[in-house]
């Protein structure tokens, strides 16, 4: 099962992200956590190219950011009327590298950065890729 994102760039007709079933499980146990989630791949140093999993607004984005999609975890799929969505943002800067590429967050067994809310779960988010067509 993967979960599609909603497509965000005006005049685009794809979506560039998604979900693996693992990740949507373990947002599911984090949005009882911590509340709404977004995400932001940013590429920087600290957390290499590791997509970091805020509580939503926790993580200020600005111009120099974009939304890439949307993503519904909600149990029900689109339009339920308790909707789950998570925003997925990545910097301007890094998109121009991997605007080429669909993004698919999974799960791995692992400690990921400090500053994501998985990281207590023992586990961490990660991007696979693979070239648009």
């Amino acid at each position: 099962m993967t979960v599609e994102a909603s497509v965000t760039i005006p005049g685009e007709t794809f979506s560039r992200v998604a979900l693996t079933g693992s990740a949507v499980e373990l947002l599911d146990k984090l949005w009882l956590v911590h509340g709404p989630l977004m995400f932001h791949q940013s590429g920087g140093c600290c957390d290499g190219s590791s997509p970091m999993c805020y509580p939503a607004g926790e993580f200020i984005t600005a111009e120099a950011d974009i939304l890439l999609g949307v993503l519904d975890i909600s149990a029900d799929g689109p339009g339920d009327d308790g909707a789950r969505l998570i925003e997925f943002w990545m910097s301007r800067e890094q998109f121009e590298y991997w605007r080429h590429t669909h993004l698919t967050i999974d799960v791995v067994p692992g400690r990921g950065s400090g500053f994501s809310v998985e990281a207590p779960e023992g586990k961490r988010f990660l991007i696979r890729s693979r070239l648009m067509e």
